[in-house]
């Protein structure tokens, strides 16, 4: 087979290693790194596995008659959505457009994002795959037109349609890579040409720029200062957003109400803390994070961890001491 070649991306990557079955590049900046490991499929087509531990970063991506699938398996991701939107990715999301928002600043909520892009460069694409099934019925074309032809990215989400297919690119054998390769991108064609977008509507919601850059600076103000407790109505002056549009906006940005979330946030740092400093008192911790009642913020702990402050900090001090003794 012959290799591909990947789109170019030198301007925002630098290579790490280039053999004929991948091609792998990193992108650093001052916010983190993000791995990209590119496969060949077919001349013209390649699946490109993305992990991202980064809090945003610069594409200069851009290519005309292209088709990307893209697919979130943790985290998520913010592109653009037309002039003035931004479209987010969460876990089990499929979005598919023509490359022109993946050009531009990528936002990474979570600081962290794992998913994979099926690309297909329409011009050789389309042949490579007849040649090795002239039998296939699926014209990227039309694919290409049937979810293209609008202002915004179409995106599935969710859809328990298409997990098998995405599932089961994330572990696939060396050896047999190739052609499972083959078989998968195949398969989700014949999916997406049989699809009836009327009867799957998407729910996966845009909010304009200048919203998100709002709930960007709430997220700055609440996780600086983790000690605070802030309610809706105050934030929602402070920054001159409706309280019902900061509720929407922020979940659509972070997968979480606000309080569910800054109440995740205030543990993981406990969980930190517990782990980094045996000898710091519980009470302690506990006031660092704005809970003054030590109950209160055992049992907030324990349903996000599932284990009580003191019952974590022991379960290390356990493995610690089996691993002595080996």
């Amino acid at each position: 087979m012959q290799q591909n070649k990947p789109i170019d991306l030198e301007n925002i990557v630098t290579e790490l290693s280039r053999i004929e079955s991948s091609h792998v590049m990193r992108v650093s900046n001052e916010t983190g790194e993000g791995i990209m490991t590119v496969y060949p499929v077919f001349e013209g087509v390649y699946i490109i596995y993305d992990r991202f531990h980064m809090r945003e970063c610069e594409s200069s991506f851009h290519a005309p008659d292209i088709l990307c699938i893209d697919h979130c398996l943790e985290g998520r991701i913010e592109t653009s959505a037309g002039k003035k939107g931004s479209c987010f990715l969460s876990a089990g999301d499929m979005r598919i457009d023509d490359g022109s928002h993946n050009n531009g600043s990528s936002f990474f909520p979570l600081d962290h994002y794992y998913g994979l892009t099926i690309g297909f460069e329409l011009g050789s694409a389309q042949e490579s795959i007849r040649k090795a099934m002239p039998a296939f019925p699926v014209d990227l074309q039309a694919i290409a037109k049937k979810y293209c032809d609008r202002d915004t990215p179409f995106v599935l989400a969710k859809a328990p349609e298409i997990s098998h297919i995405f599932s089961e690119l994330y572990s696939v054998p060396e050896k047999i890579r190739t052609d499972y390769f083959r078989i998968k991108v195949l398969e989700l064609l014949l999916f997406l040409d049989a699809l009836e977008i009327s009867a799957n509507t998407d729910e996966r919601p845009y909010f304009y720029r200048s919203q998100v850059e709002k709930v960007r600076a709430i997220h700055k103000l609440m996780t600086s200062s983790p000690e605070r407790f802030y309610t809706i109505d105050e934030l929602s002056e402070r920054f001159d957003i409706s309280t019902a549009q900061l509720k929407k906006c922020f979940s659509g940005v972070y997968g979480s109400p606000i309080y569910a979330y800054m109440k995740t946030y205030r543990m993981n740092l406990a969980a930190t803390a517990l782990k980094r400093n045996r000898s710091r008192r519980i009470g302690d911790i506990a006031l660092s994070l704005g809970y003054e009642n030590a109950g209160k913020f055992s049992a907030a702990f324990k349903s996000v961890m599932g284990r009580t402050p003191l019952e974590y900090r022991n379960s290390f001090r356990e493995t610690e001491e089996d691993i002595d003794e080996q």
